[in-house]
């Protein structure tokens, strides 16, 4: 039942979880240099794929599962911001607890044998609240960074400590608004370089969109493709970091209320990677590998949603998003196969393939064993990339002797020179602005109090001078209408309340909502404003994610046991602009390929399960514009459909590479099928083959049919290999299916699977309504 304003009782069990972990743990000291063409680490260059993930985000819960999976997807790099107003949110009260503890962070990235890049800023945009600097402490930039590089090395976090941290980064895309600083920009960066450098931190420091970074600086890209991208001085390697692989809009930079969700398709991504280290790149980070969720009110803006989903390989709630997952593990695994080669040389011989149509090949003598090779001794060795930048036709071309045919936009890799390991296109399918506002006002006869609200939904976090930019109403007001004209009260003498007298009384926390008095509420309320309303629930059971959908709500903000979930706002996107299918093909932009046209921009608000007790769990929303609480619901989140369809002209599985047979010569890569690999959540099985055809089927996922070729064991092959089973791999090949069941036809194979629980005791959850 939901209330307004009264008082309940309840117990509170607080379940606090004690991690132990310790940095270094995989690492013996090392330094961190660079040359021209890549970071030298313990004396080796190295060519680095990293992932965005940004602690705050998401729950030191979270954080082992997140940097696990960003592992098993092929990151040898996380990297971070340090956020500065959520740790010292007053000057000189530094907070590095809970979701703030960058020390734990760091550590578990240690353990985890991956290293960090970690972007202090203290500005880091981020579409976080205000840039993440605090109210009034912008001329405070230095004592923080300093606060920060000192706690790393007081805690042993640096490289040459046996720590995670391989590169710092000091401020963030000030280039694109140095100029509006005149002389006194230029002199800015030359001090902030400086002042970071002088630290002494013992690793190289970047900056990024910075073309006047100093010559001890690296400047490195951000962007949507980045390989034509060259730093200021050909001392410095090329780093890439920002990789934007999602919901980033040229427009509003994020996905604001009511606008389309933009997504990026996976094969132009890979695409866009594949070309950065053709050309000669040699550290990329995807911004974001995990996005998570805009807590409280660290959303910036303004007007950004909560969920910062980011349309990332890991989903807002940590699960796999595929098949972009997957098919960018893939790539990951093709670079290294490539990696002794890369590092060889310090730049490749280019050979032209065609109009639009080219290679780069990495030839010269490995000297010793890369981390990731396989192979050791002094020997030749040879890598190439082959790419068509045709936007709409396939190539036939032909390189070192031998011929092969590129989809239109991609890049096929061939880390020996020869056979092709993976080509970009071939994917596994799976699956602040000024508003004239007018109201009207009732007077009555002598003295009038005018009151008016305004809300800030997230303040300015980009730009030049947004330190000016404030908040509340900046405009006229004006009572219009009467009979002696205008009445102008810009300059009535007003008074202010900032905040909410219900937030101040913590009517959200479970120790305090019971102190106030609230009414029990009825079905046929009417929906009012401003209104403050109650209830309780139990956590559903499993291990999925939990959200809730509010979507039957107006605008407001949530609480679930006190903590703040953050904003949420029904806003509808614009009915038009929609795309029926997404063609990856071509450069991308933010209107290439949007969804959720005519619909809420968001209605699912992330719970985390560690705020969660296991019963009498307590929401508090704060509404302002009237809704129906009565609908709103709690949810599990999981992957319960998955779908995969491969051809027999698909590439045998990158695992092949490290076969002893093949790396002997005694097998050739032709004798080699493809695989199709079916995977399931952890803790989920494939319960069901919903649909299985080797042949010619149609349609895509959810909508597969068979065509006019059809093997008739397909579906007993598939569930006999597949059911019961976390994940399966099944060959491509017509003895896997008893026959070919069509001569002179290239066949495919299409799957649709069911994903259950595999914990009966959550196999029938839903959703329950509150």
């Amino acid at each position: 039942m939901f209330g307004t304003r009264n008082s309940l009782r309840c117990l509170v069990l607080a379940l606090t979880l004690h991690v132990a972990v310790v940095a270094g743990e995989y690492f013996k000291p090392f330094n961190v240099t660079y040359d021209h063409r890549a970071l030298i680490i313990d004396g080796h260059r190295r060519m680095l794929i990293a992932a965005g993930i940004h602690y705050p985000r998401a729950t030191p819960q979270m954080w082992p599962d997140l940097i696990a999976k960003s592992k098993e997807g092929g990151a040898d790099v996380i990297q971070t911001y340090a956020f500065w107003n959520g740790h010292e949110p007053v000057r000189g009260q530094y907070n590095f607890e809970g979701q703030y503890d960058i020390v734990k962070f760091a550590k578990l990235v240690g353990s985890s044998g991956l290293y960090l890049h970690l972007r202090i800023g203290p500005y880091v945009c981020a579409e976080w609240n205000f840039g993440s600097h605090p109210y009034l402490m912008l001329k405070e930039m230095q004592r923080f960074v300093k606060k920060i590089v000192d706690l790393m090395r007081d805690e042993m976090l640096l490289s040459w400590q046996g720590g995670p941290i391989i590169m710092f980064q000091i401020e963030n895309e000030y280039g694109n608004i140095e100029s509006s600083y005149g002389q006194k920009g230029k002199d800015y960066v030359k001090w902030a370089a400086e002042m970071a450098v002088g630290l002494g931190a013992g690793v190289p420091w970047v900056m990024c969109k910075q073309v006047d970074a100093p010559e001890y600086i690296i400047d490195a890209c951000n962007g949507y493709y980045c390989d034509g991208f060259r730093p200021n001085s050909n001392k410095k390697p090329v780093l890439w970091t920002e990789n934007w692989d999602g919901w980033y809009d040229e427009l509003y930079m994020y996905t604001s209320w009511g606008a389309r969700l933009p997504h990026r398709p996976v094969e132009d991504i890979a695409f866009a990677v594949a070309r950065f280290f053709q050309r000669g790149g040699s550290f990329q980070n995807y911004y974001m590998y995990f996005g998570g969720t805009n807590f409280g009110r660290t959303s910036g803006g303004p007007n950004y949603i909560t969920s910062y989903d980011y349309d990332a390989p890991l989903d807002e709630y940590g699960l796999l998003s595929q098949p972009k997952w997957g098919h960018l593990k893939d790539l990951h695994a093709a670079i290294k196969l490539c990696e002794a080669s890369l590092v060889a040389v310090d730049s490749p011989q280019y050979v032209k393939l065609g109009p639009m149509q080219e290679a780069h090949l990495y030839r010269g003598n490995v000297q010793s064993r890369s981390p990731t090779s396989t192979l050791s001794g002094n020997e030749s060795r040879c890598s190439a990339f082959l790419a068509n930048i045709d936007e709409h036709k396939a190539a036939t071309v032909k390189f070192l002797g031998q011929v092969y045919t590129l989809p239109p936009w991609s890049v096929s890799i061939l880390p020996d020179c020869k056979n092709t390991a993976y080509n970009t296109a071939k994917v596994q399918l799976a699956k602040g602005h000024w508003t004239k506002v007018v109201q009207p006002v009732q007077l009555v006869q002598g003295f009038n109090d005018v009151v008016l609200v305004s809300q800030t939904v997230g303040l300015q976090n980009y730009g030049a001078f947004m330190e000016k930019d404030g908040a509340g109403i900046k405009g006229k007001i004006k009572l219009t209408g009467s009979k002696n004209g205008d009445v102008d009260l810009t300059e009535s003498s007003w008074t202010y309340q900032i905040g909410l007298n219900g937030e101040s009384l913590k009517l959200y926390s479970i120790e305090n909502n019971e102190n106030e008095r609230w009414t029990d509420l009825t079905p046929d309320a009417i929906p009012s404003i401003f209104s403050w309303y109650k209830t309780y629930f139990d956590s559903p059971e499993g291990s999925d994610p939990v959200v809730v959908d509010l979507g039957s709500m107006g605008k407001g903000q949530a609480w679930v046991n006190g903590h703040h979930i953050g904003r949420y706002w029904n806003l509808v996107a614009p009915k038009d602009g929609c795309q029926e299918t997404c063609d990856y093909r071509g450069a991308y932009d933010s209107d290439k390929c949007t969804t959720n046209c005519g619909e809420p921009t968001q209605i699912r608000y992330h719970i985390p399960r560690s705020w969660l007790q296991r019963t009498k769990n307590l929401l508090v929303l704060f509404e302002e514009t009237g809704g129906n609480p009565f609908e709103i619901t709690v949810k599990l989140v999981a992957t319960r459909t998955i779908c995969s369809q491969v051809s027999e002209t698909h590439y045998p599985p990158l695992r092949t590479w490290f076969h002893p047979d093949f790396i002997s010569g005694k097998i050739s890569m032709d004798a080699l099928k493809p695989e199709m690999q079916l995977q399931c959540e952890d803790g989920h099985i494939i319960s069901s083959i919903e649909f299985a055809s080797y042949g010619t089927p149609q349609g895509s996922c959810q909508k597969y049919s068979k065509g006019n070729c059809h093997a008739p064991d397909s579906l007993s092959v598939v569930s006999q290999a597949c059911e019961g089973k976390n994940g399966c791999s099944i060959e491509i090949s017509n003895s896997a299916f008893g026959a070919d069941p069509c001569r002179g036809t290239v066949k495919t194979l299409a799957v649709e699977a069911k994903c259950s629980s595999s914990s009966s005791s959550s196999l029938n959850v839903g959703s329950s309504a509150i």
